[in-house]
């Protein structure tokens, strides 16, 4: 008989069972609560911070450096520019063997092997073996193969002209940032804006890809126009460092200014410097002295001192000052000149460059208005020509007799070389001060300008009358008993004056034997189109601007006439312009000098007759050599054509023609046998 109580299951059992899987279901609802409110705090709160930390993994942005903005000269010629570079870079954890390989690095780009070597070892994913390498570097860096390597381009600033215009230019480092002249003064419009973008990678971090390329006009820096001229620049810079090397000086600088407009059409200094290059350059050759120097003028600031006492008429041209023989003693101290002269007017205290009469000149004139005066003219101001660290000069009020006699022949005061020249182009612009600029532009790639200067007055200085008088007396420097006959053209009348003034010696607080040499001069004179100022520092072969300056104004002032097609001037003979100059007179008879001649009547009585207008007479170059002959048929206003080389033995049209102005001349050259 079958046991039923043994068939059934025990009670005890059954519920331990059911206990057990409510605990499990209970336990595994648990779990899959916490995951689902994990997955939710992840999802919602966690979400922009997951976001990113995925991306880095395989999303890096790119920087992408703007393309630095372009120089100009005025007429388009690329003065900096900026190219596309490859620079070079190492994994150094990819490295078999360190050191060997920044050793084979280093003699690769020509660098330190242990410079390398302490780069790489710092490093662990990342070290540059270096930036804007040259394309030889890069292919020697290639050809050793070794892993890891990788190359990127970066803008690198380049300098087409060489040394031409480096001072004004300047240049950039190796990051792409200004560091001198303009590079620096122009850093935020020329540098652009720099472009991010985002990029894949690897596992090994190598880029795989870049979404979407940036349009260069979107990163790509503002355009810079200057006024400067590169031919006048080149031969500014050529004449300048012949007149320094001849003189065995230390440096120079040299101006050529447009006085109807202030333009600086030219601005050299001397030592030159590569800023392709700047390692190579000699100490101190980067700075730019013609803007940022401030020096004793010397005597080319008498010319202002004769034209206040005219304007304010404490003198007037026949007014005679006895120069005392050559020394004149004021207090403790005595003024000398270089020759003894005796009574000398305005345009003889010019002429022979009196420092003696100056002063006396000045003391006609008064410490206030003369103190006024160089103020007007422009002294002891900037320029504004944009660039950092233009010095202002100083003009120190003459509390003394002889701090105003000293002033008077520019001692006991600087200024730099473009005040100096700009205060010149006053005279030579009918007494109108213009302010003398560099940049005429700014235009940003859209086109859009964002800065441009225009020609202007800043005030008038003296009357028309007297500008021109003064401009008149200056003539009478250039010619036979003048301090620069060395700077007297053919076919081009020239006023100018010398300067050569004593060094400070900021030690002994005085004047040391070293000079500078300087003579600022406008051609043509009677209706100037340039400025030219040259200065040398510290020649030792001659101390004389007349000696050491004018030759080098000569040499710019011809090549510039040439180039701006200026039509030669009225022909003036020499004995007549000598016989006007005139200015020694013996004290007995003041009253033969009242009836002399005045300089500027004397030169138009000898002017030939005038073509009729747009014409010109065929200038006679025979037997001179081909350069020469260019030379002189441009200033001319006519367009020569060279047949041969040598020196020109025919001309067609024969030299004195009548032709019209832009008319052809054959020049026939051979070589003498």
């Amino acid at each position: 008989m079958r046991d039923l109580k043994s068939a059934r299951i025990p009670e005890s059992n059954t519920k331990g069972l059911r206990l057990r899987v409510q605990l499990l279901f209970g336990l595994f609802l648990t779990l899959l609560g916490t995951a689902f409110g994990r997955a939710v705090y992840l999802q919602v709160f966690q979400q922009e911070k997951l976001r990113g930390l995925a991306q880095d993994q395989y999303v890096r942005q790119i920087d992408i450096p703007a393309r630095r903005g372009d120089i100009f000269d005025r007429r388009g010629t690329p003065l900096a520019q900026s190219v596309e570079v490859d620079s070079i870079w190492v994994d150094p954890s990819m490295l078999p063997n360190v050191q060997q390989a920044a050793r084979q690095l280093a003699r690769a780009v020509h660098l330190d092997g242990n410079d390398v070597a302490a780069r790489l070892s710092r490093a662990k994913r990342f070290a540059w073996v270096k930036r804007q390498a040259k394309p030889q570097e890069v292919e020697a860096v290639k050809a050793l193969g070794l892993p890891g390597l990788g190359f990127t381009k970066e803008p690198k600033r380049f300098y087409p002209q060489r040394e031409l215009g480096a001072h004004i230019v300047g240049m950039v480092g190796t990051d792409g940032h200004g560091l001198e002249g303009l590079e620096l003064a122009f850093e935020d419009e020329l540098s652009g804006q720099n472009s991010r973008t985002s990029g894949f990678r690897d596992a090994k971090g190598r880029k795989l890809m870049v979404q979407g390329a940036m349009d260069p006009l979107e990163r790509q820096g503002a355009a810079v126009t200057l006024t400067l001229d590169r031919h006048l620049q080149y031969v500014a810079e050529k004449a300048l460092a012949k007149a320094v090397e001849d003189a065995k000086a230390v440096a120079g600088m040299a101006v050529v200014l447009d006085p109807r407009t202030g333009e600086l059409l030219a601005l050299a200094n001397n030592p030159r410097f590569n800023p392709n290059t700047p390692e190579d350059g000699v100490k101190n050759a980067i700075r730019n002295r013609a803007a940022l120097d401030a020096f004793e003028p010397g005597s080319t600031m008498k010319a202002f001192v004769v034209a206040a006492a005219l304007e304010q008429k404490a003198i007037t041209p026949d007014t005679l000052f006895f120069c005392e023989n050559g020394a004149f003693r004021i207090g403790r101290h005595t003024i000398n000149d270089t020759h003894p002269h005796g009574w000398l007017n305005a345009q003889g205290i010019l002429q022979v460059s009196s420092n003696i009469c100056a002063a006396k000149v000045a003391e006609a004139l008064g410490r206030e208005k003369m103190v006024a005066a160089y103020h007007a003219f422009g002294f002891a101001e900037r320029t504004g020509l944009a660039l950092t660290g233009e010095s202002r000069g100083v003009i120190p009020f003459p509390k003394s007799d002889i701090s105003l006699a000293t002033q008077s022949f520019g001692q006991g005061m600087t200024s730099t070389a473009v005040q100096l020249a700009a205060a010149y182009g006053a005279l030579a612009n009918d007494g109108v001060l213009m302010r003398p600029y560099l940049v005429s532009k700014v235009v940003d790639p859209d086109g859009v300008v964002l800065l441009e200067n225009q020609p202007t007055e800043l005030r008038r200085v003296v009357s028309q009358r007297v500008a021109r008088q003064v401009v008149g007396m200056l003539e009478s420097v250039v010619v036979k008993g003048g301090t620069a006959p060395k700077a007297a053209m053919d076919d081009y009348r020239v006023a100018g004056k010398t300067g050569t003034a004593q060094k400070a010696d900021p030690v002994a607080r005085g004047y040391s034997d070293k000079r500078i040499a300087s003579f600022a001069g406008m051609v043509p004179a009677e209706a100037p189109r340039a400025v030219i100022l040259v200065v040398v520092d510290e020649p030792k072969t001659d101390v004389y601007g007349g000696n050491v300056a004018a030759p080098a104004f000569k040499e710019i002032a011809t090549a510039a006439m040439a180039h701006l097609a200026v039509p030669p001037s009225r022909t003036v003979a020499p004995a007549e312009v000598a016989a006007a100059a005139a200015p020694v007179v013996p004290p007995p008879a003041p009253k033969a000098l009242a009836k002399a001649v005045p300089v500027r009547a004397g030169l138009e009585d000898a002017v030939t007759e005038t073509p009729e207008p747009g014409t010109v007479r065929v200038p006679d170059v025979q037997g001179q050599a081909g350069r020469e002959a260019v030379v002189k048929l441009l200033a001319a206003a006519l367009e020569p054509q060279l047949q041969g080389s040598g020196r020109v033995v025919s001309q067609t049209p024969p030299a004195g023609a009548l032709v019209e102005k832009g008319a052809r001349v054959t020049l026939e050259l051979a070589t003498r046998q």
